[in-house]
């Protein structure tokens, strides 16, 4: 990494120990990155929405919510690098914060020129460009970080199996999803073959969203495929 790549990163640091935060901070910026840290769960993810950091250094044992809960919570809408900072060391927590989306993990104590080496892989394997934490199709806006959504102005309310679905059609926005992939990453593998589930709660979606659900134009089918979230202007 050059000296203009290394002047552009924002590191958001999220760790409840001043000492760990003053450390990093030193350290990264010394190294040419711009550090913004918070020292609780809820507000590193205030923070990671207002700032979209370049990357996350995230501890696992925090005051207010479980570290891994914040990872699912930064995943559900952001591909920033997150590298684990944490005192846990046993392989099956490592194994929970990696399958929950961490891109490394880090134990405590730690060497500096190992952090900074993990943080540099972390980057260069990282997307080009983060996902925007808000998508807008016509009247449709959905806030990925607030989990807020509404339509024409007015917000409307969600189940959470619902509200997953929604998510996972904004990802993809524009792209056909097959009703196996949809219905393995909402219901899991075991219900790959029950696409009455999909039609339930697509019918659902639809009459909270479309102007006329029965002629939809956001929610589109693909017949014997899957279904397609629409972009529009």
């Amino acid at each position: 990494m050059n000296e203009s790549e290394k002047a552009r990163n924002t590191a958001l640091v999220i760790d409840d120990e001043p000492q760990i935060r003053r450390l990093l901070r030193v350290t990264l910026e010394a190294n040419g990155y711009q550090v913004i840290d918070a020292a609780t769960g809820q507000d590193g993810l205030v923070q990671a929405a207002q700032f979209r950091p370049h990357l996350i250094v995230l501890d696992l044992g925090l005051p207010d919510l479980d570290g891994i809960s914040v990872l699912k919570r930064l995943r559900e809408w952001s591909r920033v690098p997150i590298v684990i900072l944490s005192v846990q060391d046993r392989d099956d927590e490592k194994a929970a914060a990696l399958d929950a989306g961490a891109d490394d993990y880090v134990t405590k104590p730690f060497g500096t020129a190992e952090l900074l080496a993990r943080l540099r892989v972390a980057l260069r394997h990282s997307e080009e460009h983060a996902e925007p934490p808000i998508f807008r199709t016509g009247q449709l806006v959905v806030d990925l970080a607030d989990r807020r959504v509404t339509v024409d102005g007015k917000e409307v309310s969600f189940t959470a199996t619902e509200y997953n679905l929604l998510r996972l059609l904004v990802r993809h926005a524009g792209k056909v999803l097959t009703h196996r992939f949809l219905l393995r990453e909402i219901w899991g593998p075991n219900a790959e073959n029950q696409s009455h589930y999909l039609r339930v709660y697509v019918a659902r979606l639809r009459e909270k969203l479309e102007t006329d659900p029965g002629r939809p134009n956001l929610i589109l089918t693909e017949p014997g495929i899957g279904y397609r979230l629409m972009e529009k202007e």
